[in-house]
């Protein structure tokens, strides 16, 4: 279903961020990482998974959503993958869809966080997708921005900010500027990327080593979505410069139970450009699985 400009821009104001995300908690889990997450409000999980983005982190991300998600009666688990955030970054390891998973099972079961609903961007919905593939048990739903692992390598080095991301990052290559440019290209309205966004994201950067892109792999999971157990929810930009939207297909063809909003006008992030749509549509969702 396509979203009306009506539906998206909605008159009520929007409460701002904290600039600063909340005190978390470190949990060492095996092969000796220390992952970081934050949480607010509580009831039935959502498990929010961040994308790949150099100077990404759960933050990041999801500060214009968890606290709506939270008032609304749910326990929103903010996650910084390893190589992100505030997370252990190795240079040593080899980032690949099953490190990602591997890891986030380890943090969700010492943290005693079961069953939940998975809530990913990019990276993080490939992340929840796989997840979900492997631990079908303990995943409520899906909800999905723009998912990767659903096409090959090739088409996804195709697009021009999947390219100007890899050679800026694993070429040393980030700073204020480029940083800022990098941003840019996920958004369609480019005003919402502002200085403190790009302070926040180099901050991170930083501290990043070349391989949490260098050795990244996501197979594509295509064949698989038919195994998918639980309903899947997800949104996707038309103007996306790094996943293209033909994704939503997959989706829609291969899943049981799957709805995906288009939205024109919109980039990579979904959760960010178009907020208040995405946090109300999240919600209705979450409410109408919770009434069955």
């Amino acid at each position: 279903m396509t979203a009306t400009p009506t539906e998206i821009q909605e008159a009520a104001p929007q409460t701002q961020p904290s600039a600063q995300p909340p005190t978390g908690i470190f949990t060492e889990v095996p092969g000796g990482l220390m992952l970081h997450h934050f949480e607010a409000g509580s009831g039935a999980p959502v498990v929010f998974i961040h994308g790949s983005g150099p100077g990404a982190s759960g933050f990041s991300n999801f500060k214009h959503n968890y606290p709506q998600f939270a008032a609304a009666g749910h326990r929103a688990i903010v996650v910084d993958l390893p190589g992100y955030g505030a997370s252990s970054k190795p240079a040593d390891a080899k980032y690949t869809l099953d490190f990602f998973v591997s890891a986030l099972r380890a943090q969700l079961t010492a943290n005693g966080i079961g069953r939940a609903t998975l809530l990913g961007n990019s990276l993080g919905g490939a992340i929840a997708l796989k997840y979900a593939l492997d631990y079908p048990e303990d995943v409520d739903s899906l909800i999905m921005m723009a998912p990767g692992g659903v096409e090959e390598r090739e088409t996804y080095f195709k697009m021009d900010g999947i390219q100007k991301m890899v050679a800026l990052f694993t070429n040393r290559q980030m700073n204020r500027l480029t940083m800022r440019q990098l941003l840019e290209m996920l958004v369609y309205d480019r005003s919402l990327v502002t200085d403190a966004l790009v302070d926040e994201r180099l901050r991170v950067c930083e501290q990043q080593p070349p391989e949490v892109l260098s050795t990244m792999q996501v197979p594509n999971l295509t064949a698989r979505l038919s195994e998918l157990k639980c309903p899947v929810l997800g949104f996707w930009g038309t103007d996306d410069r790094f996943n293209p939207a033909s994704g939503a297909m997959r989706f829609l063809e291969h899943c049981a139970d799957a709805r995906f909003v288009l939205m024109n006008r919109c980039g990579h992030w979904v959760m960010v450009e178009h907020r208040r749509y995405f946090n109300r549509e999240c919600l209705a969702f979450l409410a109408d699985l919770r009434a069955v």
